[in-house]
């Protein structure tokens, strides 16, 4: 190439790569204008996990027959055959795997099987699991085992507990009491607490009532689109605008006076009366690895929502013991039993 045009190709390239970093600049600046707005949000928690497409053949899908699929051996390495085509809720989950981080994958794995024990209500151990966990890791099983008990917890809102510390048993408990063990629909699909943690946690710290601007573009940057279906939710519009109102876990209401018509969400009833702010504040504070109190005015707002439940309780309880007292005195006795009876008839006549 003569002198000349490697001479105009170089200033070019240096053109192109000042504009691309002017641009990128840019894009920073705007993408940390947004995460301003939630200050604690974290990473798509829902990053641990991908959609695989039925038609994968590998056994890097969950082998279970709700998943479709079945495995010769276990679960890595071996040829698996697809007995049914599933349906698109029912596609097999896979672990995103990290590079140098072989746990990734057998930790997906875990996830998948025990939330299918899960859904099924049947009983977990720890043989169980290291069934299905590679033998050259199992001696990190207590490390895998803590990463899933985080996955766990902050993509469906369910939390693992030993319940025997000799048979190293376990059971799945759910945050909140959805219904179908959080699935909140009868049949296939995945609990859905997880994403209700994360609703319940935008609208407290939007000043408990968040537009449906400000529940979009929080869900946009886990990856959850309206109108598109969630491989764990769903269709999330229905979900979120209509299934968990009609459950009385979200209040969505038209915003006053507004036209056109815009809605807001703010904590419904059931939330009120099954989880608190303070632990939804924990819930969030699981997520981005760290302690409730570093979101200090939220924080100091659940400390008030817990003395304020505490004194509710307190002055219901007082109220019910005075009530049976008062009730005590001056409600009529109670009638004789017929042994009394006959013992009284006794000394008749």
């Amino acid at each position: 190439m003569p002198r000349g045009q490697k001479s105009k190709l170089y200033t070019c390239e240096k053109r192109h790569q000042a504009r691309g970093g002017i641009q990128h600049q840019r894009s920073a600046q705007a993408t940390a204008a947004k995460e301003k707005t939630f200050p604690s949000l974290a990473p798509s928690p829902f990053g641990v996990l991908t959609h695989r497409k039925p038609a994968a053949r590998s056994c890097r899908a969950l082998a279970t027959k709700s998943a479709g699929v079945s495995c010769t051996r276990s679960y890595q390495g071996a040829n698996c055959k697809t007995e049914k085509k599933p349906s698109s809720s029912q596609a097999s989950l896979t672990i995103v795997q990290s590079r140098g981080d072989p746990l990734t994958k057998t930790t997906g794995i875990l996830v998948q099987f025990l939330i299918h024990m899960y859904k099924r209500k049947k009983p977990i151990t720890k043989a169980d699991m290291l069934k299905i966990v590679n033998k050259k890791y199992k001696n990190r099983f207590l490390e895998i085992l803590r990463r899933v008990s985080f996955s766990l917890e902050v993509v469906f809102g369910v939390d693992l507990k030993e319940v025997d510390s000799t048979k190293h048993s376990y059971i799945l408990v759910s945050k909140m009491d959805l219904p179908n063990n959080g699935t909140v629909s009868r049949g296939r699909g995945f609990p859905k607490t997880g994403l209700l943690m994360n609703l319940l946690g935008v609208i407290f710290m939007k000043g408990n009532c968040a537009t449906e601007e400000n529940i979009w573009e929080f869900l946009n940057k886990m990856r959850v689109y309206a109108g598109k279906r969630h491989f764990i939710f769903g269709e999330p519009k229905k979900l979120i605008t209509q299934d968990l109102v009609k459950l009385k876990y979200l209040e969505y209401r038209q915003v006053a006076n507004s036209d056109p018509a815009r809605y807001e969400f703010l904590w419904g009833s059931r939330a009120h009366a099954e989880t608190s702010k303070m632990k939804v504040l924990e819930f969030w504070a699981k997520i981005n690895h760290t302690v409730p109190s570093a979101f200090h005015s939220w924080y100091d707002e659940a400390l008030r929502d817990e003395e304020e439940r505490v004194k509710a309780t307190f002055t219901l309880r007082a109220e019910t013991d005075a009530m049976a007292s008062e009730c005590s005195k001056e409600c009529p006795a109670a009638p004789p039993t017929p042994n009394e009876v006959e013992v009284d008839s006794s000394h008749c006549g």
